[in-house]
């Protein structure tokens, strides 16, 4: 049986960050093992993670709460992003390559709060 949260664009795309994710900071420096590649894994896992959760929730209410939650983690993702470049620990192609994906996870994202949101105040 497929999960619901399996068949949303948003979460096949959150899913492709965290791996575009996980593959970029594996050439981060190894002193960052246990702070902006931790930070940024974390982040990158807990969207899908909270997308996937908001799914199977029973009310549009708790569901809401976990895509905000994995809204929130993708700003906190972006800034992590900005602050590797800022760095120079990510170069401008690495972040071109990531950015569109980012995009477009948050204009999912954010079409989905909207539709729950409709859907909750129109009952």
């Amino acid at each position: 049986m497929e999960k619901a949260h399996k068949k949303l664009n948003v979460w096949q795309e959150a899913m492709q960050l965290a791996k575009e994710i996980y593959q970029v900071t594996s050439g981060l420096p190894e002193s960052e093992k246990y702070g902006l590649i931790s930070q940024m894994r974390k982040a990158a896992v807990s969207i899908p993670s909270n997308i996937a959760e908001g799914a199977a929730r029973q009310s549009d209410r708790q569901s809401l709460q976990f895509y905000t939650i994995a809204r929130g983690s993708l700003s906190e993702l972006d800034t992590q992003i900005e602050l590797c470049a800022l760095l120079g620990m990510l170069t401008g192609s690495q972040t071109r390559h990531i950015e569109p994906r980012l995009n477009a996870v948050d204009g999912l994202l954010s079409g989905l709060i909207r539709f729950t949101r409709k859907k909750r105040t129109s009952k």
